[in-house]
């Protein structure tokens, strides 16, 4: 049987990033061989993201990236605020969110499906995110805008690291003008939106049910006093 090193151990857990018991017990079982025991964490990892799949996420945090005249939001969550302040989960949003720049779809599903940096994909990415953080992950929604000519400007509210906070807003301008001036609207624009949190651009994108009743609220005479 092979002798397992503390040294062995240590280069397995800053391979891995698991913790110093997992790697022990991962090179015990595969007799010393370090790309087993690396195999063998994964499956173990695998299998509490699995376990976690079913847990609560309503943390985490929103990045937008802008590159040029496109811009994304994309919104990872976790299920405490704790994880929020994980640099390895803020990496994980940072690299997510640059892939979504790049892809032509942003929807959820499509985003999971695009390489991650590194290598494997977006969603394989988060769940070995979930096997290491220790809690359940998941990309709940992204978004995109571009324009032929102008500024995407962008605006995060309560950031933590940059462009990555708790809302994130991104304003794209079409126009000729001058792409500083144009910029500094840009965000101001999107300061006001995280500020307003409008239920939609316009009428169209609203619920007919909450256009129904807010008619019904400002139909309804004012009481004045007696």
């Amino acid at each position: 049987m092979a002798t397992i090193t503390a040294a062995l151990v240590k280069e397995l857990r800053e391979s891995t990033g698991a913790g110093m018991m997992d790697c022990k017990a991962a090179l015990t079982s595969t007799d010393g061989d370090f790309e087993a025991a690396v195999d063998w964490l994964r499956k173990k990892g695998l299998s509490k993201a699995a376990k976690k799949a079913d847990r609560v996420a309503a943390e985490g945090l929103v990045a937008a990236v802008i590159s040029g005249t496109k811009g994304v939001v994309v919104e990872v969550n976790s299920e405490t605020d704790f994880v929020a302040r994980n640099s390895d989960f803020q990496t994980l949003v940072k690299n997510i969110g640059e892939v979504a720049l790049k892809a032509d779809k942003t929807d959820a599903e499509a985003l999971g499906a695009n390489a991650y940096p590194g290598g494997g994909s977006v969603a394989e990415a988060i769940t070995n995110a979930i096997a290491h953080i220790g809690e359940n992950l998941s990309l709940r929604r992204a978004a995109a805008l571009s324009v032929s000519d102008g500024v995407v400007g962008r605006y995060v509210h309560s950031q933590v690291v940059d462009g990555q906070g708790k809302i994130a807003v991104i304003v794209a301008l079409e126009s000729t003008g001058d792409k500083d001036a144009l910029s500094g609207l840009a965000r101001q624009l999107a300061m006001h939106v995280a500020s307003a949190n409008p239920l939609a651009l316009d009428a169209s994108g609203l619920d007919p049910a909450t256009i129904e009743r807010e008619k019904k609220l400002l139909a309804r005479p004012s009481l004045q006093p007696s």
